[in-house]
């Protein structure tokens, strides 16, 4: 069946808008489905709760999707308690899942992220085994944001091996992803040494996720990708830019910030530690937006 009409859930939140005007661009129409605020880029906007089951199934089917984009849930833990932050990211997971199963959607792509692995909030220093990390990595999450995250993963994962699954499920481990201008006020106007991350605070959120980001033009392209993919069942993709978000070379975080993980590539410059191989293999995807670009006057 030609994918025609995407469903994307919180489609006004801090990536939802750059997704809806991709998908858009590229000729699809756009459903934005969001708790609270209305798009003025979608074709159609409806407010409907990820996390109510009636409600999704039924504007799904009135919109008549042929594919969903999960992007609808709390992004932090920082202002809501625990367990909603862990409902956020499970319940909502399979609601969107069943509802793609009733209806026969075949292609779903679920934002996920690097706290699956135990990365970004947790209050520890992140558990790296290897560099540059990939999907083979081991999951060590403990905080409610990233055990939430991997408990979706798993749930899309069980959900694979039903009759009525989707054909294709994605979920696609996010970094921050800045906007030009917030990556120009975080990145290239201020020191982003070691030493400057630790004076100004940064040091161990920028640890705890390999030092890296992704423009939201390319994490767009990536959600694009993955609906058009043809693969069968459920895979995770990492999702980085191609650079870190440090001026020290790459070599040298590996070195002496993770100096317990094996280095199994050369690294060079400032070389992501994070690979995106499979989402290029698999989804022909690489990312192309560099923070760095703006310092050479592109």
């Amino acid at each position: 069946m030609a994918l025609e009409s995407i469903a994307v859930t919180g489609g006004t939140g801090q990536l939802g808008p750059t997704v809806v005007a991709h998908l858009r661009t590229n000729g699809y129409t756009v459903t934005n489905l969001s708790r609270h605020s209305k798009s003025a880029l979608a074709d159609h906007d409806y407010r409907v709760s990820a996390l109510d089951s009636g409600d999704l199934t039924a504007t799904l089917s009135a919109v008549d999707a042929d594919a969903i984009v999960h992007l609808g849930t709390i992004s932090t833990p920082d202002h809501d308690p625990g367990h909603r932050v862990f409902e956020s990211n499970v319940q909502s997971t399979y609601v969107v899942l069943e509802a793609a199963a009733a209806l026969d959607i075949d292609n779903v792509a679920i934002a996920s992220s690097m706290s699956a692995i135990g990365g970004s909030f947790e209050p520890d220093p992140a558990r790296i085994d290897y560099l540059p990390i990939d999907e083979g990595h081991r999951e060590t999450p403990s905080n409610p944001y990233g055990l939430g995250k991997y408990i979706a993963e798993q749930t899309a994962t069980g959900f694979s091996r039903r009759d009525d699954a989707p054909k294709t499920i994605a979920s696609l481990r996010f970094p921050w992803m800045p906007s030009k201008e917030e990556a120009r006020q975080t990145f290239a106007e201020r020191d982003r040494s070691l030493s400057g991350l630790k004076e100004a605070g940064f040091f161990h959120t920028a640890r705890n996720t390999l030092f890296s980001y992704l423009g939201r033009e390319d994490a767009a392209r990536l959600v694009r990708r993955a609906l058009e993919a043809n693969y069968e069942g459920h895979e995770e993709f990492w999702a980085a830019a191609a650079d870190t978000s440090t001026t020290v070379e790459s070599a040298t975080l590996a070195r002496d910030v993770y100096p317990d993980a094996d280095v199994r590539d050369q690294l060079s410059g400032h070389q992501s530690l994070v690979s995106t191989e499979k989402a290029k293999q698999l989804l022909g995807w690489v990312p192309e937006w560099s923070w760095r670009d703006g310092q050479r006057g592109e």
